[in-house]
């Protein structure tokens, strides 16, 4: 590792697969916390190039625990955190409301580890148990329609640097390598990216998947569609940007999309949410993302549609019961 460290201390980057080689090597622990912390130190310094992240994500992914669902066109709704935003967690609340509308939702994702809360915490705090296997992350599609694979279960990688990630509470690289490395690898993705130019490096990286991909940028910073101000939303075919306005709602503030400031707040104010009960700027951020899902994956016609359909599905309470099936 000292010689990489070297390496990259004079300013030059990683080919993919001198990437690739020391995602593996971590994921082995053939080096000491100090040493990874150093390594990761590096890419708070300087934004991570493309190679770098191809041979990251093709290591997770080469290394990840096979998952086998059956399913063809489930959606995963995913952000790469780290905004410094500490909204609700508005890419899981969108992904019940999109299962409560009837589209499959096979999300992947994780603890919190530069906010207090992420998706693991919320779901485990409301008593979901964690699956392991491709067996019960079945059983659960089947029943609630969405399915949660909590990373550090199926990437080796992430469990071996979670302790770190969560001591530094900053946000690294990792954050950019989670909404890419779903081991069930759905063929529809959104994917909530914090800035314009981490969304060009993922539509690069994305245009050679044979999957389809939607990249969302809340262009005030947030890794969403916040609605707090534009969005830029990135797909294989257009780039386009739409205020609240253009899809269907009023500007929100940021301070009533603000997560709470624990964990068990959190996780109350996102049952609320589900259950309809939450304030409407809450609800329309939910809604916004959920539409834009459900127009990604073609589930409906046109975009009114798919807002449509997410209405109904939040204040139906359908949303809430896809909610309840899973984490009971």
């Amino acid at each position: 590792m000292k010689e990489i460290l070297e390496y990259l201390f004079n300013h030059h980057t990683l080919s993919k697969s001198q990437a690739k080689a020391i995602m593996i090597e971590i994921a082995q622990n053939k080096f000491n916390p100090q040493e990874v912390t150093a390594f990761i130190s590096i890419f708070l310094m300087r934004n991570i190039t493309l190679p770098e992240l191809e041979g990251f994500r093709e290591a997770l992914l080469q290394m990840a625990v096979p998952v086998n669902i059956q399913v063809n066109d489930a959606v995963d709704i995913v952000g790469t955190g780290g905004d410094g935003k500490n909204t609700i967690n508005i890419s899981t609340l969108a992904s019940f409301v999109v299962a409560g509308a009837g589209q499959k939702v096979v999300k992947h994702g994780n603890y919190g580890a530069s906010t207090i809360t992420g998706s693991s915490n919320v779901l485990e705090e409301a008593g979901y148990v964690f699956k392991d296997s491709s067996e019960k992350l079945q059983e659960d599609l089947d029943k609630a329609n969405i399915c949660f694979l909590h990373a550090p279960y199926f990437h080796p990688a992430l469990k071996s640097v979670g302790t770190l990630r969560k001591s530094l509470g900053l946000r690294t690289f990792f954050n950019l390598l989670g909404p890419l490395v779903n081991p069930a690898k759905p063929q529809f993705s959104v994917i909530g990216v914090y800035n314009l130019e981490i969304a060009r490096i993922y539509q690069y990286l994305l245009q050679k998947d044979k999957r389809e991909f939607m990249i969302v940028h809340g262009l005030d910073g947030y890794d969403e569609i916040s609605l707090t101000q534009d969005s830029k939303i990135i797909t294989k075919e257009s780039e386009e940007i739409y205020s609240a306005e253009d899809l269907g709602f009023e500007a929100v503030t940021a301070e009533s999309i603000t997560a709470g400031a624990s964990i068990r707040e959190t996780a109350e104010i996102f049952r609320n949410i589900l259950k309809g009960n939450g304030s409407n700027q809450q609800h329309s951020v939910v809604l916004a993302n959920a539409a834009v899902a459900l127009l990604h994956t073609q589930k409906f016609g046109t975009y009114d549609e798919c807002l449509s359909a997410a209405r109904e599905s939040l204040y139906s309470g359908k949303a809430f019961q896809s909610f309840e099936q899973l984490v009971k």
